[in-house]
């Protein structure tokens, strides 16, 4: 086993040196030796089968959902481009075609 301290971004045990820093090969994270854990980088957000989205990423409804307040509905198949993400019970911005702006829950989308 090496000297090297374990990654601060997962934990491996397997780090190695490269030149002056201190690589894993695991997730790919590089830091300098007695550098502190990263901040978290974000918000983490699943859609409906377990892929990440992020930022700018296009998905597709899942299931057909009544809009509050109208009697409109996003039939499933709808494409929503150009997503943004926040944080609260609806996680996803958006604008879609002949309705306007929503949120939406990433749980009733799937990425495209």
């Amino acid at each position: 086993m090496s000297d090297f301290p374990p990654c601060p971004s997962c934990g491996s045990a397997f780090a190695y040196e490269d030149r002056n820093l201190l690589v894993c090969p695991e997730c790919g994270n590089e830091w300098t030796p007695g550098e502190s854990a990263p901040a978290d980088t974000g918000l983490v957000v699943k859609d409906a089968h377990g892929t990440l989205l992020y930022d700018g990423d296009s998905v597709t409804v899942i299931k057909d959902l009544k809009i509050k307040g109208s009697s409109s509905v996003v039939k499933v198949g709808t494409k929503v481009r150009n997503i943004r993400l926040v944080e609260g019970d609806h996680d996803i911005d958006c604008k879609i075609d002949g309705i306007g702006a929503m949120k939406l829950k990433s749980e009733f989308v799937k990425k495209a």
